[in-house]
């Protein structure tokens, strides 16, 4: 026994990646969601904001909304905010939640529950996610078009198009540079050529580089930080939780189902939400 034991350390030393703690489901919402896409936790009022498409996520039909629930898994109120369109990516600064609406980014006030303001983004195609850097900037990408968008001393306008982004999804700004979870290299509606990897593009020059190799990983969406120096990445298409090292590594650590959109990782408590946008499921997994 003890020579097994020793064994398996020595295999933990020269494969670190490859036992990695597995998420241990701690609760799954399954009431009052209808596509969810996006999760943000609200520390000042305790909740959680869910994103709800309804519709088809391109379409501006109005039968967007976004849900409340308690850290616990229980639904406050389904439609906190409704009479949106496609609601998907969102960040919250200060008082204000901002969230893309196709080809929008809506500005809620928390407090009020009420939209205070709209910036039209005239020819954007697909809006997706959203996120904020330190200096309060908002970022947004346009999947569709190859586009980040900016809404930077109060205007609204593309700030970087490039087709080097191959389809960007997720958004995480950090200090010096934006982290972006490519989708990949769209043939016919979702599906893809070849398929994206996370990408860093400094804010001062814009320059894109990879994170790590650019070796194709999947059709990424969500990208959260772990709360040291990697990265929870979600694949929508084939429902994989992925762990990007500082490296840029990608470990496989978790199989879900086709539909697993922008995550949430909340360090703290050790928390990673997932939501499950064909299944109406929000799940939320512990992580020691």
């Amino acid at each position: 026994m003890l020579k097994q034991i020793l064994s398996l350390g020595l295999l933990c030393l020269l494969f670190p990646n490859s036992f990695a703690d597995t998420p241990a489901l701690k609760w799954t919402l399954q009431q009052g969601l209808d596509k969810p896409e996006s999760v943000v936790y609200d520390a000042a009022r305790d909740r959680l904001y869910v994103s709800n498409v309804q519709g088809n996520p391109p379409e501006k039909d109005g039968k967007g909304y976004i849900a409340t629930v308690s850290l616990d898994g229980k639904l406050l109120e389904k439609e906190w905010l409704k009479d949106l369109n496609a609601p998907k990516g969102m960040v919250i600064v200060g008082d204000k939640l901002y969230v893309s609406d196709v080809d929008a980014l809506v500005e809620i006030d928390v407090v009020a529950a009420k939209i205070t303001q709209r910036y039209e983004a005239k020819g954007a195609k697909f809006l997706n996610d959203v996120t904020a850097d330190a200096q309060k900037n908002i970022y947004v990408s346009d999947m569709f078009d190859d586009k980040i968008y900016c809404l930077c001393d109060g205007k609204f306008a593309v700030w970087l198009s490039s087709a080097e982004l191959t389809a960007p999804n997720g958004l995480l700004a950090e200090k010096n540079r934006l982290i972006v979870g490519s989708w990949g290299k769209i043939k016919e509606g979702f599906t893809t050529e070849v398929p994206g990897y996370l990408k860093a593009i400094d804010y001062q020059t814009k320059k894109i580089s990879s994170l790590g190799s650019d070796k194709p990983v999947g059709n990424l969406d969500g990208v959260e930080s772990d709360g040291k120096d990697g990265y929870y990445v979600s694949d929508w298409m084939v429902g994989k939780l992925f762990h990007f090292d500082a490296q840029g590594e990608a470990t496989e650590i978790m199989k879900l189902k086709q539909g697993s959109a922008d995550n949430l990782y909340l360090a703290e408590q050790h928390l990673l939400l997932i939501p499950m946008m064909l299944d109406n499921e929000l799940k939320a997994f512990e992580l020691k």
